[in-house]
């Protein structure tokens, strides 16, 4: 009887043992993903700031699922149809530009979207909304990359065409929602995929 109970606390201080690792690790976890919700919220706050006057007059910025988007509708940045940026957008543009240089951390991509009207590109370069979308996301990069210390090996274009949009109403109020570019900034999460992985 004695041996089964000393078996029996040895299995229990053995569990026991476990269960606090496990404690520690579950701690260790919340503290990483609350410092990286910190982070998301301070640079939501930052890029807020310094989008003051664009905010609500064709920009939102918004978090979601750990990162911070920024969208922006296609009358601040472009003309129907068309992939050149115009004086407004290229001031928004600059004045992010210059959170994200100083946020050297934070991956950014940025999407075009577009509505699900066929684009008609007469004799141009452009085939289709693909294309379109495809073209304007390159353009902000170009804009955000123009005269910034900003590492281009952090950004990422990419282009949605008409297949994911923020209104499935076919009425002309959901297509001019869904004509959009979106720039998705993302913290570093190394520190937590480490952590993950170590255990």
């Amino acid at each position: 009887m004695s041996e089964s109970l000393d078996s029996k606390k040895a299995s229990l201080d053995e569990l026991t043992f476990e269960l606090e690792k496990r404690n520690a690790r579950l701690a260790e976890l919340e503290k990483i993903l609350d410092a990286q919700k910190k982070i998301v919220e301070e640079l939501k706050n930052k890029v807020s700031e310094a989008l003051l006057g664009f905010e609500n007059n064709g920009l939102t910025v918004t978090m979601k699922n750990g990162k911070v988007y920024i969208s922006l509708d296609e009358k601040l940045l472009f003309k129907s149809g068309s992939y050149e940026i115009d004086a407004n957008g290229r001031n928004a543009l600059r004045k992010l530009a210059g959170v994200l240089e100083k946020n050297p951390d934070i991956q950014i991509t940025i999407e075009g979207h577009t509505d699900n009207v066929p684009y008609n590109p007469g004799s141009g370069q452009l085939r289709d909304n693909w294309d379109l979308s495809v073209k304007r996301a390159t353009t902000v990069v170009r804009v955000l990359l123009e005269g910034s210390k900003i590492d281009a090996k952090r950004l990422t274009a990419s282009g949605r065409s008409e297949y994911l949009p923020v209104d499935e109403r076919n009425s002309a109020d959901a297509r001019q929602k869904n004509r959009r570019t979106e720039i998705i900034l993302t913290p570093d999460l190394t520190e937590l995929y480490n952590l993950i992985n170590k255990y």
